[in-house]
């Protein structure tokens, strides 16, 4: 009895131990969501790169024209319970993956219809269900990692770096 209690718990110092190596993952998990003035229910949920010292649009994406899928591992997934619209173009309730096309003077936000898919490498442009274009700003303060925020008003925040691009759902 006595050298099962300490097999087990050898095993669960050693287990605990093993997990305490590993750490956080390097691209934790992250949403937001936000019931907007319109009734809609808006989540965007993601995986959060950090900067680490790196160039973001070198060393990082976005790369400036290269579709991204803002974030990291799976592709971002925007989801609306209702009809939106987004800087006044329509969007249909339901789920999407969200990805930017980044530029110096204009961001491309992209809804593409297969939510479900890993990154940016199986994305299809004719999967595509709304395509805007906004203004990328400077951020308030650094962002090392990135956040997607979603405000009641619609407005919703990518930061990451010194960016702040933003777009209004309504």
């Amino acid at each position: 009895m006595k050298k099962i209690l300490l097999l087990s718990l050898t095993t669960a110092v050693l287990s605990g131990s093993v997990l305490a190596q590993q750490g956080a993952p390097a691209s934790p998990p992250a949403s937001s969501s936000a019931k907007i003035t319109s009734g809609a229910t808006i989540t965007i949920s993601y995986s959060q790169p950090s900067v680490k010292g790196r160039t973001i649009g070198k060393d990082l994406e976005p790369m400036a024209g290269k579709v991204w899928r803002t974030g990291a591992n799976k592709a971002t997934v925007f989801e609306t319970d209702q009809d939106v619209t987004v800087e006044g173009q329509p969007l249909p309730a339901g789920k999407y993956a969200l990805f930017t096309i980044a530029g110096d003077d204009e961001w491309t936000i992209i809804f593409n219809k297969t939510a479900d898919q890993w990154g940016a490498f199986q994305y299809d442009e004719k999967e595509d269900a709304l395509r805007v274009k906004v203004k990328p700003g400077k951020a308030a303060a650094f962002a090392e990692k990135l956040r997607l925020n979603v405000a009641e008003n619609g407005e919703v925040n990518i930061l990451w770096g010194d960016s702040d691009v933003k777009f209004v759902v309504k």
